[in-house]
């Protein structure tokens, strides 16, 4: 492993069919406001919503209702919720969803007192928190992002046709996290493979990037090999808790910061999905399929020893007197066999992108430099030409 790097993870997490158990011993560590943060109301429907109320009715919290997030969480509901949050002095921000609730609420937190405008601030200079920041708890019901133990936010601004994230310090990870693979099993399996595809794209931008012989690359093979295995049965049978409940695993451990550890990393996937998503509003996983394979495709000669490796080692390609290209391109064969079989998005088109929009979507994609090519624009709307 190359280079020096520190690990430092405070979120403590509560995993398993009784966890929602642990939620009011760790209430008893906060003031006495809490505001809740939800989405469309479907934790209302399966009966969540008055679970958690019950809890924290019995702690004697004062509960500050934020509902409605939407999927694609914007810069104009941040600002509702941080006023929100400042006028009631809340003590904690108690998020209860999925991603997108929780990337919403760690904004809430560190927008709530900032002086400055928090989308100028964060998400355009990038800048760090320099204000009182709220702690947030999260009792997740969808997995897929991993923000339940990091500190991304991703947050959109129609007007601006932007969609950014911003990947926060150690002091704005969640204080504690409740992970019940049962509450996801409600689901709708769009929404649920999806998630299986965000996870498997999380760990791919970190994967294909490097060329020594790091530590983290020999787990997340692991992770993939899991993520795969499960998902093809999740699919299938979403209430298998072994699958639903490894892959909750899975979905945590890919983005929690471990195995970036000691490497670049590459993010393209990822920053070109979430362009598409500024002016689709499609959903996020499904954004990172349509163009995954045109762009591991494009840059697959710029890391072949890496493709060839992950077409051995994840999807069991046998490379025995065989060319390198022909192993790697077969490895992303088999890599879009399986995201067929789990009914994810296969072009870019699919997820609303047209002809006349790419020059748009391509010119608000950051370019990272973390991975095997640094592109340009133009490479960029080729890809996504090429995945339409």
């Amino acid at each position: 492993m190359l280079g020096n790097f520190v690990y430092c993870n405070p979120t403590k997490l509560y995993f398993g069919e009784n966890s929602l158990d642990n939620l009011e011993g760790e209430l008893k560590n906060y003031g006495k406001k809490v505001m809740l943060v939800y989405g469309g109301g479907s934790i209302k429907r399966t009966g969540l919503y008055d679970s958690i109320i019950a809890i924290l009715k019995k702690c004697g919290k004062t509960v500050i209702e934020d509902g409605g997030v939407m999927p694609n969480p914007t810069s104009v509901k941040l600002e509702e919720g941080a006023k929100i949050a400042r006028e009631n002095n809340v003590d904690l921000i108690l998020a209860v969803g999925g991603g997108s609730v929780i990337d919403y609420s760690k904004a809430v937190s560190v927008s709530a007192y900032c002086e400055d405008d928090p989308w100028e601030k964060y998400f355009i200079r990038f800048e760090d928190v320099s204000c009182k920041v709220i702690p947030v708890g999260c009792v997740l019901t969808m997995v897929g992002t991993g923000s339940e133990m990091n500190g991304g936010s991703v947050i959109t601004n129609h007007e601006q046709k932007l969609k950014i994230g911003h990947v926060f310090g150690e002091n704005v990870f969640p204080k504690f996290s409740i992970l019940n693979p049962v509450l996801t099993y409600t689901l709708p399996k769009k929404q649920m493979v999806a998630g299986f595809f965000d996870i498997m794209s999380h760990i791919l931008e970190q994967y294909f990037s490097g060329t020594d012989d790091n530590t983290s690359d020999y787990i997340m093979e692991g992770l993939l090999k899991s993520l795969i295995h499960s998902a093809k049965i999740a699919v299938k049978n979403p209430e298998d808790y072994e699958a639903r409940s490894n892959i909750m695993w899975i979905a945590t451990w890919a983005l929690n910061t471990l195995v970036a550890k000691g490497k670049t990393t590459d993010w393209m996937v990822h920053m070109i999905g979430q362009a598409i998503g500024a002016y689709t509003d499609a959903t996020h996983g499904m954004t990172l399929s349509a163009v995954s394979l045109a762009y591991y495709r494009y840059i697959m000669p710029y890391g072949l020893d890496k493709f060839a490796r992950y077409a051995v080692n994840v999807w069991g390609v046998n490379a025995e007197c065989r060319d390198k290209k022909d192993v790697a391109e077969e490895g992303l064969e088999k890599m879009g066999e399986f995201m067929r079989e789990i009914g994810v998005a296969m072009r870019s088109s699919e997820v609303g992108v047209t002809e006349e929009i790419i020059p748009g979507v391509a010119k608000a994609t950051l370019i990272m430099d973390g991975g095997y090519k640094v592109l340009t624009t133009k490479e960029v709307e080729q890809i996504l030409r090429d995945s339409l």
